[in-house]
C-alpha cells in the first residue's frame, strides 16, 4: 500500500499527519487540500474534523517550521538585510511582509511561494504569535472551506476549483491590495497621533 493510500485508509488522522508534514516544509505542493478533499468526498459525516485536524497539524508543523528558520535563518539573513536595500526590505517585509504571507497561506492555488515567504518573515524576526496567528487566520477558512466542497460538491471538487482559479487570483489581489492599505492607514494614523501635541 502507498503513503498516499494508507493516508486515505487513515481518513481525518491522515490528514493532521500529512498537513504536520507539509507544514514543517517537507516538499508536497497541494497534499493536505487533495487529502482533505479526498477524504471528506468519501466521508462527509467527517467533513468538520477533518478540516479541524487540518488546520491543527499544520500550525503544529508552522511551529516546527519556524522554530528551525528562526534559529537557521536569522544569521543568513542578517548578513544581506542589515545595510543599505537590504535593511529597508527587511523594515517593509516587518511591517507589511506578512500580509502577503496570510494570502498565500489562504488560497488553494500556488499564487504566491507560502513556504519562501513564510521563511522570510521567520528568518526576519516576526515574532512567533503572530506568524502563528496568521497561518491560523488563514487556515482555518481555508480549509474549513475545502472540507465544506467535498462534502457538499463530492467528486466535482476539484473541477469548481480549477474553474475559479482566476476569482481567487483577483481575491488574492484585492486581499493584498485591501491589507496593504490598511497596514498604510495604521502607519499615518500612529504617526498622526505620535506628532500631535
Amino acid at each position: 500500500m502507498s503513503l498516499k493510500q494508507t493516508l486515505v485508509a487513515w481518513g481525518p488522522l491522515g490528514i493532521l499527519v500529512l498537513s504536520i508534514v507539509e507544514s514543517v516544509g517537507i516538499p508536497n505542493p497541494g497534499g493536505t487540500d487533495a487529502l482533505l478533499l479526498i477524504v471528506t468526498i468519501a466521508r462527509p459525516e467527517d467533513a468538520v474534523l477533518c478540516a479541524v485536524l487540518a488546520t491543527l497539524g499544520s500550525l503544529i508543523g508552522s511551529v516546527v517550521f519556524y522554530q528551525i528558520l528562526r534559529k537557521g535563518g536569522e544569521k543568513f539573513v542578517d548578513r544581506y538585510t542589515c545595510t543599505g536595500r537590504g535593511a529597508r526590505f527587511r523594515g517593509w517585509f516587518q511591517r507589511y511582509g506578512m500580509a502577503t504571507v496570510f494570502i498565500a497561506a489562504l488560497l488553494p492555488i500556488p499564487i504566491l511561494p507560502l513556504k519562501v515567504l513564510a521563511a522570510c518573515g521567520c528568518a526576519m524576526g516576526v515574532s512567533r504569535a503572530r506568524f502563528l496567528t496568521v497561518m491560523a487566520l488563514a487556515r482555518i477558512p481555508r480549509y474549513a472551506a475545502l472540507a465544506y466542497l467535498g462534502a457538499e460538491l463530492g467528486e466535482n471538487s476539484s473541477a469548481w476549483i480549477k474553474s475559479h482559479t482566476w476569482h481567487m487570483g483577483a481575491l488574492a489581489a484585492a486581499l493584498f491590495v485591501a491589507l496593504y492599505g490598511l497596514l498604510k492607514w495604521s502607519d499615518r494614523t500612529r504617526i498622526g497621533s505620535q506628532t500631535t501635541p
